[in-house]
């Protein structure tokens, strides 16, 4: 039985595994993170999924992305990815959205999602996908990694303790912890995008507790692992504290 081992927990059981095939997810980036991300909840049997990114594979991807094989290299990575996981998962749905998330289709390409996962590295995309959860009333969860280290966060528009992104990061804010500047090793994401993935399937079966108003954080080079809270910020021009 391909479920046999969720079935096997009480905090998912069959219930969860129903949940999980009805679950609508929409992840923004098919990259470091996404990659992960993906091949979790596919294998998890999240029924329906989403991926936005306008990228396409490149051969330096291959170090960490691990949905691609050099035969993707030249190839939109939300076609390639959508494949793969068709490939192993024919139960689920998938569409690929080979272009890149912007306000003008954003909420079109959200619409109707039981959450939004993101994995992308850019603070001005980032703020984009907070804005149209906050519009929209989509969780959202946000995950990011760098070097040794990495984030999971999750914002609820419907929890009243939860912050935005806008909370933690101004939105005119500078670039940091970029990985084509900085770099990343490999399994890095591949950790980070796996607490996404777990974060992701605790919050569509109500895992409790989920993430709503906190971060994980990771050392991974001193393996500290962290879980602190975020306070709203009373002034956010955003979500309004």
């Amino acid at each position: 039985m391909r479920d046999k081992h969720h079935l096997l927990l009480p905090e998912i059981g069959g219930q969860g595994i129903k949940r999980l095939a009805a679950a609508k997810v929409v992840v923004v980036g098919a990259g470091g993170l996404g990659c992960p991300i993906l091949a979790y909840l596919g294998a998890a049997g999240v029924g329906h999924l989403t991926i936005i990114d306008g990228d396409e594979v490149e051969t330096s991807n291959l170090q960490r992305q691990i949905l691609y094989t050099e035969a993707d290299v030249g190839r939109p990575k939300a076609i390639a990815a959508a494949r793969r996981l068709r490939a192993q998962h024919s139960g689920i749905e998938v569409r690929p959205v080979p272009q890149m998330l912007t306000a003008e289709n954003g909420l079109s390409l959200i619409e109707g999602a039981d959450l939004i996962v993101e994995g992308i590295d850019r603070i001005a995309g980032r703020h984009l996908i907070n804005r149209l959860s906050r519009e929209a009333k989509i969780p959202l969860l946000s995950s990011a990694a760098s070097r040794f280290e990495g984030q999971v966060t999750l914002f609820d528009p419907s929890d009243a303790n939860s912050a935005c992104y806008a909370c933690l990061v101004p939105e005119d804010a500078e670039e940091d912890g970029l990985c084509d500047r900085d770099g990343v090793l490999g399994p890095v994401v591949g950790a980070v995008g796996s607490l996404a993935a777990i974060e992701t399937i605790k919050f569509l079966c109500d895992v409790q507790p989920i993430l709503s108003g906190h971060m994980l954080t990771a050392d991974l080079r001193t393996g500290e692992v962290r879980r602190v809270g975020l306070p709203r910020d009373p002034g956010c021009s955003v979500c309004g504290g």
